[in-house]
Protein backbone atom coordinates (compact mmCIF):
# COMPACT_ATOMS: atom_id res chain seq x y z
CA UNK A 1 0.00 0.00 0.00
CA UNK A 2 3.25 2.54 -0.10
CA UNK A 3 2.03 5.29 -1.90
CA UNK A 4 -1.59 4.44 -2.26
CA UNK A 5 -4.47 6.89 -1.19
CA UNK A 6 -7.95 4.56 -0.70
CA UNK A 7 -11.01 5.30 0.13
CA UNK A 8 -13.21 3.05 2.01
CA UNK A 9 -16.75 3.18 2.66
CA UNK A 10 -18.56 0.81 5.36
CA UNK A 11 -15.59 2.37 7.22
CA UNK A 12 -16.28 2.80 10.83
CA UNK A 13 -17.06 -0.99 12.09
CA UNK A 14 -16.57 -4.60 10.86
CA UNK A 15 -14.69 -5.42 7.62
CA UNK A 16 -14.20 -1.77 6.50
CA UNK A 17 -12.36 -0.59 9.43
CA UNK A 18 -10.26 -3.52 9.50
CA UNK A 19 -9.54 -2.64 5.84
CA UNK A 20 -8.70 0.56 6.91
CA UNK A 21 -5.95 -0.27 9.44
CA UNK A 22 -4.38 -2.78 7.27
CA UNK A 23 -4.38 -0.02 4.42
CA UNK A 24 -2.36 2.44 7.08
CA UNK A 25 -0.55 -0.27 8.52
CA UNK A 26 0.66 -1.40 5.05
CA UNK A 27 1.68 2.36 4.50
CA UNK A 28 -1.36 3.46 2.33
CA UNK A 29 -3.70 6.85 3.47
CA UNK A 30 -7.33 5.94 3.34
CA UNK A 31 -10.65 7.95 4.22
CA UNK A 32 -13.08 6.10 5.67
CA UNK A 33 -16.23 6.62 4.83
CA UNK A 34 -19.65 6.08 6.62
CA UNK A 35 -22.97 7.56 8.50
CA UNK A 36 -21.41 6.59 11.32
CA UNK A 37 -19.25 9.49 11.57
CA UNK A 38 -18.04 9.17 15.17
CA UNK A 39 -17.06 5.88 14.89
CA UNK A 40 -15.52 6.31 12.06
CA UNK A 41 -13.65 9.57 13.60
CA UNK A 42 -12.61 7.46 16.18
CA UNK A 43 -10.51 5.36 13.88
CA UNK A 44 -8.79 7.77 12.10
CA UNK A 45 -7.71 9.69 14.87
CA UNK A 46 -6.14 6.72 16.25
CA UNK A 47 -4.63 5.50 12.46
CA UNK A 48 -3.33 9.07 12.35
CA UNK A 49 -2.39 11.19 9.91
CA UNK A 50 -2.73 9.02 7.11
CA UNK A 51 -6.35 8.51 7.93
CA UNK A 52 -9.53 10.86 7.77
CA UNK A 53 -13.25 10.10 8.35
CA UNK A 54 -15.67 11.63 6.10
CA UNK A 55 -19.80 11.13 6.20
CA UNK A 56 -21.17 9.18 3.42
CA UNK A 57 -24.19 7.99 2.88
CA UNK A 58 -23.40 6.08 -0.48
CA UNK A 59 -27.19 6.28 -1.78
CA UNK A 60 -26.49 9.72 -2.41
CA UNK A 61 -24.69 10.30 -5.74
CA UNK A 62 -23.93 14.44 -4.46
CA UNK A 63 -22.13 13.40 -1.72
CA UNK A 64 -20.40 10.35 -3.25
CA UNK A 65 -18.50 13.57 -5.31
CA UNK A 66 -17.60 15.34 -2.42
CA UNK A 67 -15.97 12.23 -0.94
CA UNK A 68 -14.00 11.69 -3.81
CA UNK A 69 -13.29 15.61 -3.94
CA UNK A 70 -12.09 15.19 0.03
CA UNK A 71 -9.90 12.33 -0.37
CA UNK A 72 -8.07 13.99 -3.30
CA UNK A 73 -7.88 17.64 -1.51
CA UNK A 74 -6.33 16.06 1.81
CA UNK A 75 -4.09 12.92 0.17
CA UNK A 76 -2.99 14.56 -3.13
CA UNK A 77 -4.91 11.59 -5.29
CA UNK A 78 -7.31 8.43 -5.43
CA UNK A 79 -5.67 5.02 -6.12
CA UNK A 80 -7.99 3.04 -4.74
CA UNK A 81 -12.11 2.61 -3.95
CA UNK A 82 -13.32 -0.01 -1.56
CA UNK A 83 -16.95 -0.36 -1.74
CA UNK A 84 -17.42 -2.35 1.55
CA UNK A 85 -21.07 -0.79 3.20
CA UNK A 86 -23.88 -2.70 2.91
CA UNK A 87 -26.68 -4.28 4.86
CA UNK A 88 -28.83 -7.75 4.99
CA UNK A 89 -32.19 -7.60 6.24
CA UNK A 90 -34.57 -11.06 5.99
CA UNK A 91 -37.45 -11.36 3.57
CA UNK A 92 -38.69 -13.41 0.81
CA UNK A 93 -40.38 -11.49 -2.33
CA UNK A 94 -44.08 -11.99 -0.99
CA UNK A 95 -43.85 -11.37 2.54
CA UNK A 96 -40.31 -8.85 2.49
CA UNK A 97 -40.95 -5.02 3.27
CA UNK A 98 -40.93 -3.11 -0.14
CA UNK A 99 -38.81 -0.66 1.88
CA UNK A 100 -36.15 -3.15 2.62
CA UNK A 101 -35.77 -4.36 -0.98
CA UNK A 102 -35.32 -0.57 -2.23
CA UNK A 103 -32.96 0.43 0.87
CA UNK A 104 -31.03 -2.79 0.05
CA UNK A 105 -30.98 -2.38 -3.54
CA UNK A 106 -30.02 1.50 -3.04
CA UNK A 107 -27.23 0.38 -0.20
CA UNK A 108 -25.92 -2.55 -1.96
CA UNK A 109 -26.01 -1.75 -5.62
CA UNK A 110 -26.85 1.63 -6.29
CA UNK A 111 -24.12 2.70 -3.77
CA UNK A 112 -21.27 0.78 -5.33
CA UNK A 113 -22.51 2.12 -8.57
CA UNK A 114 -22.59 5.76 -7.89
CA UNK A 115 -19.18 5.01 -5.90
CA UNK A 116 -17.63 4.03 -9.10
CA UNK A 117 -19.18 6.84 -10.70
CA UNK A 118 -17.98 9.30 -8.91
CA UNK A 119 -14.29 7.60 -8.30
CA UNK A 120 -13.43 6.21 -11.58
CA UNK A 121 -12.50 9.58 -13.08
CA UNK A 122 -10.33 10.99 -10.59
CA UNK A 123 -8.87 7.37 -10.53
CA UNK A 124 -7.82 7.97 -14.21
CA UNK A 125 -6.35 11.32 -13.79
CA UNK A 126 -3.84 10.33 -11.38
CA UNK A 127 -2.09 8.23 -13.83
CA UNK A 128 -1.39 5.05 -12.13
CA UNK A 129 -2.42 1.95 -11.40
CA UNK A 130 -5.46 1.56 -9.64
CA UNK A 131 -8.04 -1.33 -8.04
CA UNK A 132 -11.76 -1.51 -6.62
CA UNK A 133 -12.49 -4.03 -4.97
CA UNK A 134 -16.28 -4.39 -3.94
CA UNK A 135 -18.16 -6.66 -1.23
CA UNK A 136 -20.04 -9.60 -2.91
CA UNK A 137 -21.66 -12.43 -0.95
CA UNK A 138 -21.24 -16.55 -0.93
CA UNK A 139 -24.92 -15.53 -1.33
CA UNK A 140 -24.24 -13.62 -5.08
CA UNK A 141 -22.87 -17.48 -6.21
CA UNK A 142 -25.39 -19.50 -4.39
CA UNK A 143 -28.77 -17.67 -3.09
CA UNK A 144 -30.41 -17.99 0.23
CA UNK A 145 -33.91 -18.29 0.11
CA UNK A 146 -34.84 -15.70 3.26
CA UNK A 147 -32.66 -12.68 1.56
CA UNK A 148 -34.46 -11.76 -1.38
CA UNK A 149 -33.03 -8.30 -1.81
CA UNK A 150 -29.60 -9.61 -0.21
CA UNK A 151 -29.56 -11.82 -3.09
CA UNK A 152 -30.19 -9.87 -5.84
CA UNK A 153 -27.89 -6.79 -4.14
CA UNK A 154 -24.77 -8.93 -4.59
CA UNK A 155 -25.70 -10.79 -7.63
CA UNK A 156 -26.42 -7.51 -9.34
CA UNK A 157 -22.98 -5.76 -8.18
CA UNK A 158 -21.18 -8.82 -9.00
CA UNK A 159 -22.57 -8.00 -12.71
CA UNK A 160 -21.29 -4.61 -12.34
CA UNK A 161 -18.03 -5.31 -11.43
CA UNK A 162 -17.44 -7.53 -14.20
CA UNK A 163 -18.66 -5.14 -16.79
CA UNK A 164 -16.28 -1.99 -15.33
CA UNK A 165 -13.59 -4.49 -15.06
CA UNK A 166 -14.12 -5.16 -18.67
CA UNK A 167 -14.32 -1.80 -19.20
CA UNK A 168 -11.27 -0.33 -18.29
CA UNK A 169 -9.37 -3.24 -19.51
CA UNK A 170 -10.71 -3.01 -23.02
CA UNK A 171 -10.13 1.10 -22.74
CA UNK A 172 -6.69 0.69 -21.80
CA UNK A 173 -6.88 2.02 -18.48
CA UNK A 174 -4.78 0.88 -15.65
CA UNK A 175 -7.66 0.26 -13.09
CA UNK A 176 -8.49 -3.01 -11.89
CA UNK A 177 -11.97 -4.21 -10.70
CA UNK A 178 -12.12 -7.17 -8.49
CA UNK A 179 -15.13 -8.76 -5.92
CA UNK A 180 -14.25 -10.44 -2.74
CA UNK A 181 -17.29 -12.69 -1.73
CA UNK A 182 -17.50 -13.23 1.88
CA UNK A 183 -19.59 -15.56 3.98
CA UNK A 184 -20.88 -15.18 7.37
CA UNK A 185 -18.25 -13.08 9.01
CA UNK A 186 -18.09 -11.93 12.93
CA UNK A 187 -18.66 -8.57 12.71
CA UNK A 188 -22.11 -6.19 14.10
CA UNK A 189 -23.85 -7.29 10.53
CA UNK A 190 -23.51 -10.50 11.52
CA UNK A 191 -24.49 -10.15 15.46
CA UNK A 192 -27.43 -8.35 14.21
CA UNK A 193 -29.16 -11.53 12.83
CA UNK A 194 -26.81 -13.43 15.94
CA UNK A 195 -29.35 -11.22 18.53
CA UNK A 196 -32.36 -10.61 16.65
CA UNK A 197 -34.44 -13.04 19.03
CA UNK A 198 -35.52 -15.23 15.76
CA UNK A 199 -33.77 -18.10 17.45
CA UNK A 200 -31.27 -18.50 20.42
CA UNK A 201 -28.01 -16.87 19.53
CA UNK A 202 -26.35 -20.04 20.05
CA UNK A 203 -28.64 -22.33 17.43
CA UNK A 204 -27.87 -18.88 14.90
CA UNK A 205 -24.06 -19.21 15.28
CA UNK A 206 -24.52 -22.82 15.30
CA UNK A 207 -26.81 -22.74 11.84
CA UNK A 208 -24.39 -19.91 10.05
CA UNK A 209 -21.19 -21.66 10.72
CA UNK A 210 -22.98 -25.04 9.15
CA UNK A 211 -23.22 -23.09 5.80
CA UNK A 212 -19.81 -23.13 5.34
CA UNK A 213 -17.73 -26.75 4.78
CA UNK A 214 -15.27 -25.62 7.28
CA UNK A 215 -17.89 -25.17 10.05
CA UNK A 216 -16.76 -21.69 11.58
CA UNK A 217 -17.79 -17.95 10.94
CA UNK A 218 -14.94 -16.10 10.06
CA UNK A 219 -13.05 -13.04 10.84
CA UNK A 220 -13.02 -9.39 9.87
CA UNK A 221 -9.27 -9.77 9.33
CA UNK A 222 -9.38 -12.96 6.71
CA UNK A 223 -11.66 -10.64 4.26
CA UNK A 224 -9.23 -7.70 4.76
CA UNK A 225 -6.49 -9.03 3.58
CA UNK A 226 -8.07 -10.48 0.65
CA UNK A 227 -9.56 -6.88 0.10
CA UNK A 228 -5.70 -5.54 0.36
CA UNK A 229 -4.33 -7.75 -2.14
CA UNK A 230 -6.61 -7.29 -4.77
CA UNK A 231 -6.10 -3.33 -4.10
CA UNK A 232 -2.78 -3.80 -4.12
CA UNK A 233 -0.10 -4.13 -7.22
CA UNK A 234 0.58 -7.52 -6.14
CA UNK A 235 -2.79 -8.37 -8.06
CA UNK A 236 -1.93 -6.62 -11.37
CA UNK A 237 -2.68 -9.25 -13.71
CA UNK A 238 -6.10 -9.99 -11.67
CA UNK A 239 -9.44 -8.13 -12.77
CA UNK A 240 -12.85 -9.37 -13.01
CA UNK A 241 -12.31 -11.88 -10.46
CA UNK A 242 -14.42 -13.33 -7.92
CA UNK A 243 -12.03 -14.19 -4.53
CA UNK A 244 -14.52 -16.04 -2.12
CA UNK A 245 -13.74 -15.40 1.48
CA UNK A 246 -16.25 -17.96 2.86
CA UNK A 247 -14.72 -21.30 3.61
CA UNK A 248 -15.99 -23.17 0.65
CA UNK A 249 -20.22 -21.91 0.99
CA UNK A 250 -20.08 -20.77 -2.27
CA UNK A 251 -18.88 -24.47 -3.74
CA UNK A 252 -21.34 -26.74 -1.70
CA UNK A 253 -23.79 -28.19 -3.84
Amino acid sequence: MQGKVALVTGGAEGIGATVGRMIVEEGGKVLLCDVQIEKARTLADELGDNAEAFELDVRDLDRWHQAVRTAKDRFGKLNILCNIAGISEPGNVVEGPLESWERTIDINLNGPYFGMRAALPVMEAAGEPGAIVNIGSMIAMRAAAFVAAYSASKAGLLGLTRSVALDCAERGVPIRANMVHPGAIRTPMYDRYKFSGIDTPENIETNFAATHPMNRIGEPEEVAKAVVFLASDEASFTTGCDFTVDGGGAIRS
